[in-house]
């Protein structure tokens, strides 16, 4: 199990926000603000050694928001070049652009999964343009009578696409790796999602990083056993650098331990 950075961007800010309270219309539920810029969060990560990272562009694409987000995303690739990936507003005609600004991986949802299903001729024109090793799938989720259900645009819209050991291995032969918040607990700093990381930790296929409601270190020792050891892990409100509890070197070390 490895610890994965992040920076999440929205309004051209560093914030922590409430997964389930993203929307085109506000963001009312936020954890925190950065009074600092992005770079500086990826100098801090690059100092360290921490690499695989994660940045994630939170507003809607195409509007002047979307904008102030990549002129930050910009400022973390110029300081820790390879250092991340990026995700959010990824398409097949902004694909490559990501990985000339830097990232090492883009990140894709909502482009690739569409009306509910996923777009193949999509997924495998991206394979085409960035190569399978670039790509990563974000399958993120949020729980339902039916089980986990892939959520697109900014995590607000169902698919008909559950999260299983089967979906996990069949998408596997199209990405590098698999990102996937818990929604429902992303940002509340109120516990892990244990029956969502059982999941995580029957497939070992290709590298899988877990988001959501990390909030101590029993949370972290529970991630590394239902996730088998192999299940990476993303922490955002939870870190003292965004605003909560848990400082950033004793979660590298209780890492490497």
């Amino acid at each position: 199990m490895k610890f994965r950075p992040c920076i999440d961007i929205h309004d051209g800010k560093v914030k922590q926000i409430v997964g389930g309270a993203l929307s085109d219309v506000s963001a009312s539920e936020t954890n925190f603000v950065s009074d600092t810029n992005a770079a500086f969060y990826a100098e801090m990560y690059r100092s360290r050694g921490l690499s695989g990272g994660h940045i994630i562009l939170l507003n809607k694409s195409g509007t002047p928001e979307y904008e102030a987000d990549l002129a930050e995303a910009r400022l973390a690739l110029d300081a820790y070049p390879g250092g991340f990936m990026i995700g959010g507003g990824v398409t097949s005609e902004n694909a490559e652009s990501f990985l000339d600004m830097g990232a090492s991986h883009i990140i894709v949802t909502s482009h690739v999964f569409r009306n509910g299903l996923i777009d193949m001729d999509r997924l495998k024109n991206l394979i085409y343009l960035v190569g399978k090793d670039h790509l990563v799938l974000d399958l993120s989720c949020r729980k339902t009578s039916e089980g986990y259900m892939i959520v697109t645009d900014r995590w607000q819209n169902f698919t008909d696409i559950s999260v299983t050991t089967e979906t996990l291995s069949e998408l596997s032969d199209f990405c590098d790796e698999y990102l996937i918040h818990a929604v429902d607990v992303e940002g509340k700093r109120s516990g892990i999602d244990s029956t969502l990381l059982r999941i995580l930790g029957e497939f070992d296929n290709i590298a899988v990083t877990y988001a959501g409601g990390v909030s101590s270190f029993d949370d972290l020792r529970l991630v590394k056993e239902l996730g088998k050891n192999h299940v990476d892990v993303t922490i955002g409100s939870s870190l003292s650098i965004f605003g909560g509890d848990m400082d950033l070197d004793e979660v590298s070390a209780f890492m490497n331990q």
